[in-house]
């Protein structure tokens, strides 16, 4: 017996009869041998078992391109690799030799499938006279059982399957009988028992409406529901494989938790505003039925000159509490502000639903009472409001930390009952965001973002500040001062807008696979009323650069004020994640 020691560098030579480029493309892709000669570390037995493993995989590759009648030799020195005994071959191979002939391309002839359900459509080249590729065949027969899985016929599949080739006329026929089986409704519902989850609660959370008539993208959107409460690292809904009591579908449901505890921060430098740290530490299944409790704290303005600002908030949110899209949230947050143009201490209690709509909206309604203490340049006072504040959320990014395709609109309404007199008023704000990639892999993005908000009904004394709106800084303009515009009353004093529109607009530009290159602009606009009025603006621009760490890209911005009179010079902003 002959040991194989190291190849020397070995001469791959691939031929077709006919030609044709596209289809050596992909023979070529699909060989092993392909992946290994001119790498002279390999030894001659890999190259052999290569060679012989790619009989298979060419063949596959020819039938999945309707060539059902090719002649393949691969060839090592000469010697067909088949015929070479697999413990008995040379030690040095100079030539592997692929010789294809392809053979003719087979259409079908019958391309037949059934008995299918109503509203079954299979595809269009599952047709006669249509080229007869493999894929066809597994996409008609996978179009035909999905068909009676929709319906209620959990257990539909292929019965029988005759594909016959005819070599003389190069025709394919082919013939899918399906077995419908009884149409089935939801059953019991069984979960795995390591989860620390209790299993009501998941089941509760999963939503399976059992007694329905199955189907599956029930299946599939329950256990959504169980991902999106983030309790769990993995979720998997298995359908038991008989058929269970009263002709039903029996469910199976595992799961493997989460880390319950999580500890987060965050930082953000402006060479104007100062440095801002932020915190959070969140419980993931508090009370065991996958409950989470968020605390959340932020300092910021720490070496911007002036006064820091202080915030706390907790938030406590239980799924399917009122079914299994709607769940139960309770907030508090304490702020205590200090501005230039204001300073505000206010607490907020608040409680309310939430609804899954759909995978990618997500809505709130909610009842709070704020307290605030405030003085600005009208003097200092005090407010408490009922607050009834509703929100939407549709959010199709594909990325949220670095998006490059998709949208985002979050649209947010809050009627306003003053306590301390007969007062009432409506605050509105929206924010909306589009991505579009571009270039290999969408490594380029180009973004935009439109924010407005508006402010109805309440005489300006008896809003507090930090419900007005300020445009200037991070968030808003970049180049331009914090919170830098507002509504100028003369004599030095500023106070907030009761309308705010703000444009943004990103050209991001990957160097590499680490470094990328953004040029930006940005535009505010602030009205003293709430559609317009007497209106000021301000706008920045700038270029920044960003460094991929794979959860998110590490941001610098360097802008400079182009419009409006309330600039100071040109800006730094560095922070974790995009602007927006």
């Amino acid at each position: 017996m002959a040991l194989s020691g190291p190849a020397f560098a070995t001469e791959l030579r691939l031929s077709l009869s006919p030609d044709n480029g596209d289809l050596r493309d992909r023979l070529r892709s699909a060989s092993l041998v392909a992946t290994l000669v001119g790498d002279d570390s390999v030894p001659s037995s890999d190259l052999l078992a290569a060679a012989r493993a790619d009989y298979g995989r060419l063949i596959s590759v020819l039938y999945a391109q309707a060539h059902y009648g090719p002649q393949i030799s691969i060839r090592a020195d000469g010697r067909e690799v088949s015929g070479i005994p697999a413990f008995a071959g040379p030690t040095k191979i100079d030539r592997i030799s692929i010789s294809v002939s392809v053979g003719p391309a087979f259409t079908f002839g019958r391309a037949a499938a059934g008995p299918l359900a109503p509203q079954t459509t299979l595809p269009t080249g599952y047709a006669s006279g249509q080229p007869a590729r493999v894929d066809t065949i597994r996409d008609a027969a996978s179009s035909a059982v999905k068909g009676w899985r929709d319906a209620g016929y959990a257990k539909a599949a292929i019965a029988d399957q005759r594909i016959v080739a005819d070599h003389r006329g190069a025709v394919l026929n082919s013939d899918l009988t399906l077995d419908p089986g009884p149409k089935l409704r939801f059953g019991r519902v069984a979960v795995s028992d390591d989860s620390a989850v209790r299993p009501d609660r998941i089941k509760e959370i999963a939503g399976v409406p059992e007694g329905r008539v199955f189907a599956p993208e029930e299946i599939a959107r329950s256990a959504q529901r169980l991902r999106k409460t983030g309790a769990f690292r993995s979720v998997s809904i298995s359908e038991d494989e008989g058929i269970g009591p009263n002709q039903t579908q029996e469910l199976t449901i595992d799961v493997v938790d989460e880390k319950p505890r999580r500890i987060g921060v965050g930082a953000e430098v402006s060479s104007l505003e100062g440095l801002t740290l932020s915190g959070l530490w969140m419980h993931r299944n508090l009370l065991g039925g996958a409950e989470r409790l968020r605390l959340e704290a932020e300092v910021s303005g720490i070496g911007g000159g002036g006064e820091q600002d202080y915030g706390l908030s907790a938030r406590f949110d239980r799924p399917a509490t009122f079914g299994p899209d709607t769940g139960l949230y309770l907030g508090a947050s304490l702020a205590d502000i200090s501005e230039p143009d204001y300073d505000e201490r206010n607490l907020r209690l608040e409680a309310g639903l939430t609804q899954q709509v759909s995978d990618d909206f997500y809505a709130e309604v909610g009842v709070s009472v704020l307290r605030s203490e405030f003085t600005d340049d009208l003097g200092s006072r005090s407010r408490s409001f009922l607050m009834f504040p509703v929100r939407g959320t549709l959010d199709q990014r594909d990325n949220p930390m670095d998006a490059r395709t998709g949208k985002y609109l979050d649209l947010q309404l809050m009627p306003m009952i003053g306590l301390n007199d007969s007062s009432a008023g409506l605050r509105l704000q929206a924010d909306t965001r589009w991505y579009h990639g571009f270039g290999e892999e969408d490594r380029h993005v180009a973004a935009v973002r439109l924010q407005a908000g508006s402010v109805i009904g309440l005489a300006q004394n008896d809003i507090p500040p930090s419900l007005l709106f300020f445009s200037g800084g991070g968030g808003t303009v970049r180049g331009q001062s914090y919170q830098s515009l507002g509504v100028d009353l003369g004599g030095g004093d500023t106070v907030g807008g009761r309308s705010f529109l703000g444009a943004s607009a990103e050209l991001r530009l990957a160097a590499t696979k680490k470094f990328g290159v953004v040029g930006f602009a940005d535009f505010g606009l602030i009205g003293d009323e709430a559609f317009g009025g007497d209106i000021a603006t301000h706008a920045g621009a700038g270029l920044g650069l960003r460094y991929n760490t794979g959860v998110g890209p590490i941001r610098f911005d360097l802008a400079a004020p182009v419009g409006g009179d309330t600039g100071d010079g040109v800006q730094i902003y560095i922070g974790i994640g995009q602007a927006f």
